[in-house]
């Protein structure tokens, strides 16, 4: 958080989608390339599931199921695309990414198979990387 500025507040949710060792990702190109859990904002009047099966669509091109929350965390950050500082109130869920459909609909998205162990050092968001490391240990001892 920086001091004097305004940050508007935009709740999201974003989902690790394991498929055996591997989970699905999504590298966004632009405004700044990063690779992230798909996932985005929560628009007024949706709710937060709907979101997520919204949005993973959108930026991976996969149908999901079951999703399950295990917690969120606070990303303050400039947003280049809406010209606003956001405090980012990030739920994460994880989920089974059941079908494909197709490439993702959102033409800066591109969908990434990657190990999990490799995905808990390749995020870009601190907050991303955590959850993943939490759920890969969380795995490992069956929980």
């Amino acid at each position: 958080m920086k001091p004097g500025i305004r940050y508007r507040y935009r709740p999201g949710v974003y989902a690790i989608l394991a498929r055996g060792s591997n989970v699905l990702l999504t590298h966004q190109s632009q405004p700044i390339p990063e690779l992230q859990l798909p996932g985005g904002g929560i628009d007024p009047g949706e709710s937060a599931i709907g979101a997520l099966h919204r949005e993973v669509l959108e930026e991976t091109g996969w149908r999901i199921a079951s999703p399950r929350r295990m917690g969120a965390y606070r990303r303050f950050t400039y947003m280049p695309e809406y010209g606003l500082w956001a405090e980012k109130v990030c739920h994460i869920y994880s989920a089974f990414p059941v079908r494909r459909h197709g490439p993702p609909p959102e033409s800066c998205h591109t969908a990434v198979w990657m190990p999990i162990h490799s995905a808990v050092m390749e995020l870009d968001s601190e907050g991303d990387r955590a959850f993943m490391d939490l759920y890969r240990n969380r795995r490992a001892i069956g929980a």
